[in-house]
This record gives C-alpha cells, structure tokens and sequence, in this order.
C-alpha cells in the first residue's frame, strides 16, 4: 500500500525521516512543507527556519550521549538510542564535503579544580564543522530531492485536520495525508501549543529553560578546554527546584548569533573552524532550568519580553563592549550599564545566574571583569504531548508523530534519532500491510 507521508518542518527531525525512508525504497509520496528556503537560497541570517532548520545551522556539533539533549532512551532503551544517534552521526559524514574531518572528542576524567564549585558532565561529542554546514545541507537536500522527497518552501501550515487528515496551506490549500510527521521546531511551538489544546492532546508540562549568552576570551577556559573542548559546567539548587548548566560552548572562532523568536531577540552562539574568522573567544550559554513554575511557556515568554529595550535583548558587561558577528557587523543588543534591568525581569532566578558567574572567577582566576552576558538566552519548551513510545504517534491519533522541539528534543542528534525512530516505524508497519495483503488464507 503506498502511503502518502506530509511533513511539517524541514528541520533535522524530518530530514533524517526522510532520508531513512529514501535509502529504504519507501513507495509512497514524500512532502516535507517549511516556512524558510531550500540550502541554496537559505541566508546565513535565517537562523529559525530552512532545511535542516535551526540545529542544522548551528555549531555542529553532535552530541552523543542519551542524558543529553531530551530523552530518547524512554522511548526505545539506551541500546536502541545510540544506534539511531549512529545513523544520525553517519548522515552527517557521508553528505558532509570533507568526511574524514568530522572527529570525536570523548574527556574521561573531571579535573579536580572545577569539583569543589561545579559538576562537569563529561560525553562524547561529534565535530562537524560550522564552516560545513550549508555544503553539507546542499548535499544532502539534492539527495532527498533526487530521491523523489517534494518540497513546498516559503509557506505556512495554518491548520491541521487530525480527523479527516488534511493539512491547510496558507488560505485556500490543502493536502491529504495517510501519516503526517509534526517537526515544527521552535518557530511553530505556538502552533503546536494550539493544535493541543484544539484536540485536547493530553501532555506533560516542561519546566523552564532560560539564562544568558556568555562570552569571554578563551584563554580564561583553556585549562578545561585542554580537558572537555565542549564542557558542560552545572549547580544543582534541589530545595529551589532550580539546575544550572553551561550549554553550547563554542570556542576559538566563536560568535554569538541572534535568534528571534515571536518577534523578541534571544542569544545562541556559534563557531567557525576557518582560521581567517578566529577571534580566541569563547561563548556559552548559562541556561537555568526551573521546575515548579505554573505555567512555564507564557512565563518565560513574558520574562523575554520584558528583557528587550527598542526591540532588541540586553548586553551587560563590567568591562568589554559588544562583539561582532563572523560577518563583522555588530551583535544586536542595547547595552546597560547595570544588572538591575537584568534582575528585575528574572528576579528571584537572575541570582543562580549571578553565583554561578562568581564561581567561574574563583574556578578560572584570571576570568575577573573580562567577560559579557547577552540576555536572554532562551528554549521554549512547550508542554509536550503524551505519544506512543513505540513509533512517537499521538495517543489520541495514531497516525500523527511529533518530534524534534515539538516533542522537546534539546538537539541535533537527539532530533534526527526521533526523526529516524519515526520513519523506520512507517517502514515497519509497511511491510506488515504488504505480508498480510499476501497471506494466503486457508478455508
């Protein structure tokens, strides 16, 4: 039986969905719709939307472990988690133009000067390359392309049928689908906050993910960077039901990007691998996250408004001036002069952001005033939908699977795993269909 399979969201999440169905033979119609460009036209500015979407046109790196980046091994078990993040990891390689410099760093062992203040989550995780990303993202769509995937760039999904299984397109378009795959990413969280509440999809609420961009020269952090080149530095507050991490670090050529999201500014960073953009800084986020909060998505999204000023975030250092971009223009930020703007929006929570900065200056001791933080940084999580554990589809419709942000993944690997958990379901339950269509049964 030949399925007609609608994706929402070019993103890693369905790229990796459709890849594993392509290389499998899948018979049916393959239609991925996003709101952004094709790898060609996509601009280096367009951060949120476009193939691959956001995480592909990050930092490149790949995590590769499964208490990282969301909770895949509740769904398939920990030995089925690593081998879909190798699937992932080996998409990566063989679309990338220089395979054989993807590496692998994996530290063992926590130094000793970081354990009396921090913990450091120590994992391997897969180098890509920034520098790489839109070549490898022109390699791969001219793949899925060649491969018989259609894609429906600039547009927007404005409404989902689960009952009848239409998708709406814009005003007047429509389209029928047998499984639909909804990977929206963190541009359609709101869309995917109201197809919830419309069906009345039973979720689990996420607590809230926000803090700050933090850039410093990387000769402060080289002691630990000889030790983890992506160091994961956390404080746990259990009594507050409050966690801190250091998340995303990018060093040499590091650049921290601005992300918008629902019309207000946010941070992230990046880094590239040519030596003619090295600047010797590094940047990382400082990302709380707080349980317990009622209401956590319209919480934090009422926190990131009040953190902007004529449109644009907060920039707040004792010392330095605002960075530029590896396009040399200046990072969009109003810089303050004090953190009390800072404080008051994220009052009580700015004060775990606040320690957790003093700290880094007895950790790392010549650190002192050389640093900036770029406000906010923040991961909308939006609560997340009750699905199947088997093949990621809705409890209420079995036919509909939710992955990447929209089913809280926290990055690339964990994404394109789901996505690939998706599609080798489809696969699986194709081949079901087509045995039990050829069964011979005895009368």
């Amino acid at each position: 039986m030949s399925k007609n399979i609608v994706m929402i969201g070019a993103g890693v999440a369905n790229v990796n969905a459709a890849t594993k169905l392509v290389d499998n033979g899948f018979k049916g119609n393959i239609t991925i719709i996003d709101m952004g460009k094709d790898p060609y036209l996509r601009p280096y500015e367009e951060v949120m939307t476009g193939f691959l979407g956001a995480g592909g046109w990050s930092d490149g790196k790949l995590t590769y472990h499964t208490s990282i980046g969301g909770q895949l091994s509740k769904y398939c078990g920990e030995e089925k988690a690593m081998e879909l993040f190798d699937q992932v990891i080996d998409n990566f390689k063989r679309f990338h133009p220089k395979p054989e410099e993807v590496q692998c760093s994996n530290p063992v062992a926590e130094p000793d000067f970081i354990k009396p203040y921090f913990g450091l989550r120590l994992f391997p995780v897969w180098h890509v390359g920034t520098d790489y990303l839109h070549e490898i993202g022109k390699n791969w769509y001219d793949f899925l392309v060649e491969g018989g995937v259609e894609f429906i760039w600039e547009t927007k999904v404005t409404d989902i049928d689960f009952e009848d299984q239409i998708v709406s397109i814009g005003a007047v378009d429509e389209m029928k689908y047998d499984e639909l795959i909804f990977g929206v990413g963190k541009s359609g969280i709101d869309f995917g906050k109201q197809l919830a509440e419309k069906y009345d999809l039973p979720t689990e609420p996420k607590p809230v993910q926000i803090g700050v961009r933090f850039e410093a020269p990387q000769k402060h952090f080289q002691k630990l960077i000889d030790v983890s080149y992506d160091f994961k530095l956390y404080r746990k507050y259990e009594d507050k039901g409050v966690s801190l991490r250091s998340f995303c670090t990018n060093n040499n050529a590091a650049y921290v990007a601005v992300e918008e999201t629902y019309g207000d500014h946010s941070y992230n960073g990046h880094a590239k691998k040519d030596e003619a953009f090295r600047n010797d800084m590094t940047n990382f986020g400082i990302l709380m996250e707080v349980r317990g909060i009622d209401k956590p998505f319209e919480w934090s999204r009422d926190v990131v408004k009040k953190l902007q000023i004529d449109g644009t975030g907060l920039y707040y250092s004792p010392t330095r001036e605002p960075s530029t971009t590896s396009e040399g223009v200046e990072v969009s930020a109003v810089k303050v002069d004090r953190l009390h703007e800072i404080a008051k929006a994220m009052q009580p929570y700015f004060t775990y952001v606040f320690e957790f900065i003093e700290d880094m200056k007895k950790v790392f001791p010549t650190l002192k005033d050389d640093w900036g933080i770029y406000v906010p940084e923040v991961k909308y999580l939006s609560p997340e939908p009750l699905v199947d554990y088997s093949n990621l589809a809705l409890t209420k419709y079995p036919n509909v699977h939710f992955v990447g942000d929209a089913l809280s993944a926290r990055g690339i690997t964990v994404s394109g795993a789901q996505g690939t958990y998706v599609a080798e379901a489809i696969l699986e339950n194709n081949k079901k269909v087509r045995i039990f269509k050829n069964k011979t049964i005895a009368v």
